[in-house]
């Protein structure tokens, strides 16, 4: 579509703006195309659009691509903002916390033991937390002696450190 048809779909354009500003979740373009009862290429042109119109300095949004979808974000020079609006701290991980997370995402699937073993010490605490903040779940149990749970990172954790997937990871040089 050239930049005059894109004109005369402003209306389309708005809604997909609105759709992104108020979904909880990345939308896949197919959806957003189902939704504005457009053609995909035509959802990937409203998207350019919208993204070559947040790219500007003046502009506190942008648009963020995911494997799961398209959302709309706040820049993040705007976070100092964000932050006074909602005048709470920055939630911190311990360090126990973060070894205990890095030992998932790099080994995942990983056992409880395994996590302990890895670290030196126990890990009860930190995995609660973790679990109890949505950056790891329980993701089945190992066939062994015992069948401990084994542990995977989330969605969350991806969202939380702007990945598309753990491959993303910074290698480990031991």
């Amino acid at each position: 579509m050239n930049s005059a048809g894109v004109m005369f779909r402003e209306k389309e354009i708005a809604a997909l703006e609105a759709l992104l500003f108020m979904a909880r979740e990345p939308l896949a373009p197919e959806r957003l195309s189902e939704l504005l009862e457009v053609s995909p290429p035509d959802v990937e042109d409203f998207l350019a659009l919208l993204a070559e119109r947040y790219e500007r300095e003046d502009c506190g949004l942008t648009i963020v691509r995911r494997e799961t979808g398209v959302r709309l974000a706040a820049k993040g020079e705007t976070a100092p903002y964000i932050q006074a609006l909602y005048r709470q701290p920055i939630q911190v991980l311990s360090q126990a916390a973060l070894e205990t997370l890095a030992v998932i995402a790099y080994r995942q699937p990983v056992t409880k033991g395994e996590i302990d073993l890895i670290r030196g010490v126990q890990s009860d605490t930190a995995l609660r937390a973790l679990v109890e903040k949505g950056l790891a779940q329980e993701a089945g149990r190992r066939e062994s002696a015992g069948r401990p749970f084994l542990y995977v990172t989330t969605p969350e954790f991806l969202h939380h450190f702007n990945l598309n997937s753990v491959a993303e990871l910074p290698p480990v040089n031991l």
